[in-house]
């Protein structure tokens, strides 16, 4: 059996920013502290959620290095290192390990896409020049690349290929990469609102955007479908589930940083361009959210 890196809920990790871009260093490790005081299992640095994809490599790293410092091993902390470019991925990824995390998130290539024989190369080849636990990241509404249980099941077979976050939004897919795979992969949710089917499955957590805002809650969710306590976590999705899909009423991470602002968390709501702030109507229907959890005053 691979080494598990963590089981429960990992938090992809927002990067609060200033209006003119720039890392506010304090607030992060703040958030970092929150983070760990709630019970999180795992912190992934630099993913789609922490706006790696505007970052400078030097940045990126910086950003990484900072996040493990100020974690000291209490949790793992995977970084984001993949990239559409399978050699800048490697550099990035082998640079990430010296600064001591403990695994390596890889979304899978984007814009210029590939296929899954390109996927089954690409991987592997990352895999056996890092030789570390490297976690892939399926998200094909971001990608237009989507990882096939057959591919899973070829990958798998790479001691360094641990895990998968899976965010393909097809559970039938999940169930069937479970089946094939069994002990050799580790399947992790890549969204909130399905943990619980997915570890239902068989699958050990998530990696989460919810628990930027709520990690204990998300925590205490895993935690009760490990014991296989399925009343209890059947009661917080339900009660959270409206909150989960809230924080997608605007591209990720918008949403999250305009609650993380709301709940004075972060200083502002601020993401780097492309994206922007919140619509009016989105602002004051995510605030009701907010609201009717009691994490704003009403």
């Amino acid at each position: 059996m691979k080494e598990i890196l963590f089981s429960g809920a990992g938090t992809a990790l927002v990067t609060p920013m200033n209006q003119k871009g720039e890392i506010l260093w304090d607030e992060l490790e703040r958030l970092i502290e929150f983070q760990i005081e709630n019970s999180i299992d795992a912190i992934i640095a630099c993913g789609t959620t922490g706006e790696a994809a505007t970052m400078s490599a030097e940045e990126h790293l910086n950003t990484i290095d900072f996040i493990i410092q100020k974690v000291k091993g209490r949790v793992p902390v995977i970084a984001g290192t993949g990239s559409n470019d399978t050699h800048f991925c490697v550099e990035l990824s082998l640079e990430a390990k010296k600064k001591g995390a403990d695994g390596l998130l890889l979304v899978t290539p984007y814009y210029n896409k590939t296929s899954q024989k390109g996927l089954k190369e690409s991987f592997s080849y990352i895999a056996d020049q890092v030789k570390m636990p490297c976690i892939l990241y399926n998200v094909p509404s971001r990608t237009g690349c989507n990882i096939l249980p057959e591919t899973y099941c070829e990958l798998s077979k790479n001691p360094y290929i641990t895990a998968v976050k899976e965010a393909n939004g097809d559970i039938s897919s999940v169930a069937k990469t479970i089946s094939l795979c069994g002990e050799n992969l580790t399947v992790y949710s890549g969204e909130d609102s399905q943990t619980l089917p997915i570890m239902a499955l068989g699958g050990k957590g998530v990696i989460s955007v919810f628990s930027n805002a709520l990690p204990r809650q998300m925590h205490e969710l895993t935690a009760a479908m490990e014991k296989e306590d399925l009343k209890t976590a059947r009661k917080l999705n339900e009660t959270y589930l409206d909150l989960m899909n809230g924080f997608f009423f605007d591209v990720n991470p918008i949403p999250i940083k305009e609650a993380l602002f709301r709940m004075g968390k972060i200083s502002g709501n601020f993401c780097r361009m492309p994206l922007v702030s919140m619509s009016e109507p989105g602002k004051t229907a995510l605030c009701d959210l907010l609201k009717a959890h009691g994490l704003i005053p009403a």
